[in-house]
């Protein structure tokens, strides 16, 4: 259900195909929120079957047809009222964390090899994060908008943040693990 409410918020800049919204996640929250093109298709239909978004089709020569998108009042009603309502929350899942807890099975060593992996995997996808300032940049001149640029940052600054402290707290297991503070079998 958050999907649909992401795209509306897509939509509410400006109408866009279902491609358009697919760069549009790639570019923009795909640090904190993926989602494949045959999702954003099933959304897309559902919502325009709800009423919150129509869909316009734009003939083209030397290609497919454009399907364009874009918000209805109803649809931004909708938006409205989840934005305002509160934060909806999931259970959280952590299939790292399942690997961490059942970790006692194995020795030092290869506990000690899986934190350096899972290091070096967190130490990448906070690289991941290096392109996002230029792409709010880039949006930011699309959009026009320095607020919308700025609350785009908040979530840019909480995944930085996140990422930091997943290095720093795999960095602290490693370290225990290799002072030998783990107790034996």
């Amino acid at each position: 259900m958050s999907l649909d409410f992401a795209i509306l918020g897509f939509l509410n800049y400006k109408p866009m195909t279902g491609y358009d919204l697919k760069k549009f996640f790639d570019d923009s929250v795909r640090h904190f929120w993926h989602a494949d093109q045959s999702q954003i298709y099933r959304s897309l239909a559902k919502m325009k079957d709800d009423g919150w978004v129509e869909m316009e089709v734009e003939e083209q020569d030397d290609r497919p047809d454009r399907k364009v998108h874009s918000i209805t009042s109803t649809g931004r009603q909708a938006l409205l009222e989840w934005m305002q309502g509160p934060p909806p929350m999931g259970h959280p899942h952590s299939a790292p964390l399942i690997q961490v807890f059942f970790s006692g099975m194995f020795s030092d060593n290869q506990v000690l090899e899986m934190f350096q992996r899972n290091l070096q995997m967190m130490e990448g996808m906070l690289h991941s994060y290096d392109p996002v300032p230029a792409v709010i940049e880039e949006y930011k001149h699309l959009l026009g908008s320095e607020r919308e640029a700025f609350f785009w940052e908040l979530t840019y600054d909480l995944g930085m943040r996140t990422a930091r402290a997943q290095i720093e707290w795999a960095q602290s297991v490693i370290d225990r693990i290799e002072s030998g503070q783990v107790p034996e079998k």
